[in-house]
């Protein structure tokens, strides 16, 4: 069987699972009262979505963990002894693992916010704190089982960034996981753009031939899938930090699975444009005493703002995202970025 029946497979399993799981999971979570506490600084209708449940994310976590299980098994008893190793399994397991993690500090800080009925759970410094201790023990697992300090840098080749690597790589991972996570602010937008960087991916693993790894990717892609069912506009239910921390968390497993972080540019640009909007947005604010270059951010909310509705900057973003996909695939395969 071809790389592509397996991610298939994965993909498959990931999406009748995940969306299996919410005709259970959101009835469980109304029951239980845990509902999403809307911001007072956001946009005024988004009042009208108090008290959708969030912690979805929930749902391709599990669905992704199944079909990644159940695929890689299916492939250990049929693929020869030479093939198994394609699997690179401590690569995948370790940066499913950290996902994993990511998510269980989402699901720690959904679960005070809910408690304390507020919008705040953990602070900024215990979140920063957990995610680059999950980041670094990351990067140390994948040095263990082979991975050196180097990375590839467009029209540069290979560069060995010694000792380097693992602070650029853990601020790297920490920024795109609460990258990942701004990105969560509407219905469908962030499962939308994250099927699409785990798709792109998934190819890119397949050209490789990493099995494992596509495999992931694939299983990734169809939870998110699965998700959308429930979460397009109107949600039924929100992912949450939970699945927002998980997802940034996959997608930085599946950019350092690969040995190809740069693709994270690319394949990430909605995710570091609404990091930035927001960076930029305070720092004017502060330099300037108050003024503002956004109407609101993350940068979403302010095509809110100026009139977008919600199903629109979903449309638009994940397009953005799909072209990006398809520069960085030509970019790929003719070499620049191998």
């Amino acid at each position: 069987m071809t790389t592509g029946i397996w991610s298939f497979e994965a993909a498959l399993i990931s999406f009748i699972v995940s969306s299996l799981i919410g005709s259970k999971l959101i009835p469980f979570l109304v029951k239980v009262k845990c509902g999403q506490t809307i911001k007072e600084i956001g946009p005024s209708w988004h009042k009208s979505k108090q008290n959708t449940p969030t912690m979805g994310g929930i749902m391709f976590i599990v669905g992704s963990l199944v079909a990644i299980a159940v695929t890689c098994l299916c492939y250990i008893m049929s693929a020869e002894d030479y093939m198994i190793n394609k699997l690179k399994i401590a690569q995948v397991a370790a940066g499913f693992a950290m996902s994993l993690i990511y998510g269980a500090i989402g699901f720690i800080d959904d679960f005070i916010s809910i408690k304390k009925k507020r919008n705040l759970g953990l602070t900024a410094r215990q979140k920063l704190i957990l995610q680059f201790t999950t980041a670094f023990a990351y990067l140390i697992v994948l040095r263990i089982f082979g991975d050196d300090t180097s990375t590839i840098i467009p029209f540069v080749g290979l560069v060995d960034l010694g000792f380097f690597y693992y602070i650029i790589s853990a601020v790297v991972i920490v920024g795109i996981v609460n990258a990942v996570n701004l990105t969560d602010g509407i219905d469908g937008l962030n499962g939308s753009v994250t099927m699409f960087v785990a798709s792109f991916f998934m190819v890119m693993a397949g050209v490789g031939s990493f099995v494992g790894m596509n495999i992931m990717c694939a299983a990734i892609a169809g939870g998110c899938l699965g998700f959308l069912i429930w979460n397009f506009n109107p949600a039924k239910i929100f992912m949450g930090d939970t699945g927002s921390l998980f997802l940034g968390g996959a997608v930085c497993a599946m950019a350092f699975g690969l040995d190809i972080p740069i693709l994270l540019i690319p394949l990430g640009i909605i995710y570091l444009c609404e990091m930035f909007s927001v960076i930029l947005q305070v720092t004017y604010f502060k330099l300037t005493h108050g003024k503002r270059i956004f109407k609101m951010t993350p940068i979403h909310h302010h095509f809110e703002m100026s009139g977008w509705n919600e199903i629109k900057i979903v449309i638009v973003f994940s397009s953005v995202t799909f072209l990006m996909g398809i520069l960085t695939m030509v970019l790929f395969l003719f070499g620049v970025i191998q």
